[in-house]
């Protein structure tokens, strides 16, 4: 919204619309969760791919749909609108889901089924069944690119945020929105996954596609109640233009006397805490002092406070951020080589044999249990033990699920070993429930570090810039997702080179996957370090080294 300009009076129908907003996402995320929990095992045994082949393939189109908010944040905030940019990525979705039904549903779409992966009978997908099937990935990542930077936000529009009952209502529905993203899980773990094992494909992947058709109806139904903002132009845009003034300015003197020289309007944005001027990153202080020759309706030369102070707050995070990437490398071997584990042990329980992908809820009851213990028992006792209200800081969170990850990456590699001497010495298969304990250890630190992470982003993120805090986690999971498939590609490769045994073979009782689990552990704990020198460096928003800075001779003296 332009300078001096009021905002239009909106009517917000608050919890009236909620049916519509929950609704959509409930089925959402059951379809979502229902079609992609269960990939690796579906391209390995539908597809006939080998196991490092799919799981680059997975690790890569991860990668990118996690990339892909950075840029629906964008097209949302400067173009289009939440709606409709939520409303198409919610048919992409849909289109992108019955596609890969019909890779089940079709048998000239995949391959002729194999009877004993490996063997010389057993053929990979043509050319043609690869494109389609990439074809359906290409719509879920131009799904997700829509709807994770939308969905909390376009639901939060629904309430009046200057009201106390529009307030409790968006902290409501956040709340909801988590509860649906919970039992989304949970259904999609057991029930669906199980169809998909032991029923059909085609079935088991067409309940989701259905799931989605009714989130897209629900969503265009409520259509005629939703409060529907204009875009107002992107964040990014507002960063591009700070850097770019303070490099056509570099040359420029920081004048003693900084304050007279700031453009500091008063700011517009009821909602948007006015920043100060703080001591740190000078040089991008200068794309704010005004000089003879720079007009104050040209952004790209000369921007206002709030502005680079906006900028600074994500510099601050950034070495954050990067430390958050190898972290997740931990996280996502959850999700790839677990399930992989999985399939090659004992999954009875009396007559009843769990699917590989089902595993993965254990993760997901760690977290859900660990979330309640956090509040009532662990916050109150570390209140006491510090006097500080918030009891343990975000960064303490995040390094502590750090530490856990690097005990989860032992353990696995301890279980994958003992599993491997068994499944050689021809004794009887290792009980898949060995899996477990690691399992409830990522549980546990994502219920830490993750969330952490998340929490972090949005706290220290000025308010109009919580789309790009959004996408920041989703960009953080795209570089782990991307830095977990070049690992495989380099550790499949330099392993097999004839100097010993290849950790990552399409066989797992060959290979070494317990170096591999330890490889990354010790990349953690490396990165650990890392992040502590950072988190000593951090200084959180409105504490210690924030103060005001009025003059050039300060910003010296306290960058020394």
């Amino acid at each position: 919204m332009e300078e001096g300009k009021e905002a239009p009076k909106i009517l917000h129908r608050g919890w009236k619309a909620m049916p519509y907003i929950i609704g959509n996402e409930t089925f959402e995320k059951l379809g979502t969760v229902g079609l992609t929990s269960n990939l690796v095992v579906y391209l390995t045994t539908v597809f006939n791919m080998k196991h490092v082949s799919a799981i680059l393939l997975l690790n890569v189109w991860s990668g990118t749909t996690n990339f892909s908010p950075l840029l629906g944040a964008f097209l949302s905030d400067a173009c289009y609108g939440r709606y409709k940019t939520h409303g198409f990525a919610c048919i992409a979705s849909f289109t992108g889901m019955f596609a890969m039904t019909l890779t089940a549903a079709v048998p000239t779409l995949h391959p002729h089924h194999c009877a004993q992966l490996g063997s010389e009978m057993c053929t990979g997908p043509t050319t043609s069944q690869l494109a389609f099937l990439l074809f359906g990935f290409s719509l879920l990542v131009v799904g997700a690119g829509g709807i994770r930077p939308c969905n909390l936000a376009f639901g939060a529009d629904q309430f009046n945020p200057e009201t106390e009952s529009g307030r409790r209502g968006i902290n409501s529905f956040f709340n909801w929105y988590y509860f649906t993203f919970t039992f989304a899980m949970m259904i999609s773990l057991t029930v669906v996954v199980y169809i998909q094992d032991k029923v059909s494909w085609a079935l088991g992947l067409g309940i989701p596609t259905l799931m989605m058709l009714f989130s897209c109806a629900f969503f265009f139904i409520g259509s005629s109640i939703y409060v529907k903002i204009a875009p107002e132009g992107s964040a990014f845009t507002g960063i591009a233009q700070v850097i770019v003034a303070a490099f056509r300015k570099r040359n420029l003197t920081l004048p003693d006397e900084l304050k007279p020289m700031l453009f500091d309007p008063p700011g517009t944005n009821v909602l948007n805490v006015k920043l100060q001027l703080t001591n740190q990153f000078s040089f991008l202080t200068k794309a704010a002092i005004q000089t003879s020759s720079d007009s104050a309706v040209d952004r790209w030369r000369l921007c206002n406070v709030q502005q680079v102070e906006e900028v600074k707050c994500l510099l601050r995070v950034v070495p954050i951020w990067a430390s958050g990437i190898i972290y997740n490398v931990a996280v996502v071997q959850q999700t790839t080589y677990a399930i992989l584990q999985a399939m090659k042990m004992n999954r009875h329980l009396g007559r009843f044999e769990i699917p590989p992908g089902s595993f993965n809820v254990f993760s997901m009851l760690m977290l859900t249990l660990w979330l309640p213990v956090y509040d009532r028992l662990v916050m109150p006792w570390a209140r006491r033990a510090t006097g500080k209200e918030e009891g343990i800081t975000l960064l303490q969170r995040m390094g502590t699920g750090m530490v856990i990850a690097i005990l989860a990456m032992v353990v696995a590699g301890l279980v994958e070993s003992k599993r491997r001497v068994l499944a050689i010495t021809d004794q009887q298969a290792m009980s898949a429930f060995w899996l477990v304990p690691q399992f409830c250890l990522t549980g546990l630190s994502e219920a830490l570090g993750v969330i952490g992470q998340i929490e972090l982003y949005y706290k220290q993120f000025p308010e109009n810039m919580r789309s790009v805090a959004g996408s920041l986690f989703f960009l953080g999971m795209a570089g782990a997702n991307y830095l977990s498939a070049l690992m495989v590609a380099v550790v499949h490769s330099a392993s097999g080179g004839g100097h010993g045994a290849n950790w990552l073979p399409d066989d797992l009782d060959h290979g070494r996957l317990d170096y591999f689990y330890y490889t990354i552990g010790v990349m953690v704990l490396v990165n650990l370090v890392y992040f502590l020198a950072c988190a000593r460096w951090y200084v959180y928003k409105g504490e210690g080294n924030h103060e005001v800075a009025t003059d050039f001779t300060e910003l010296k003296e306290t960058s020394v």
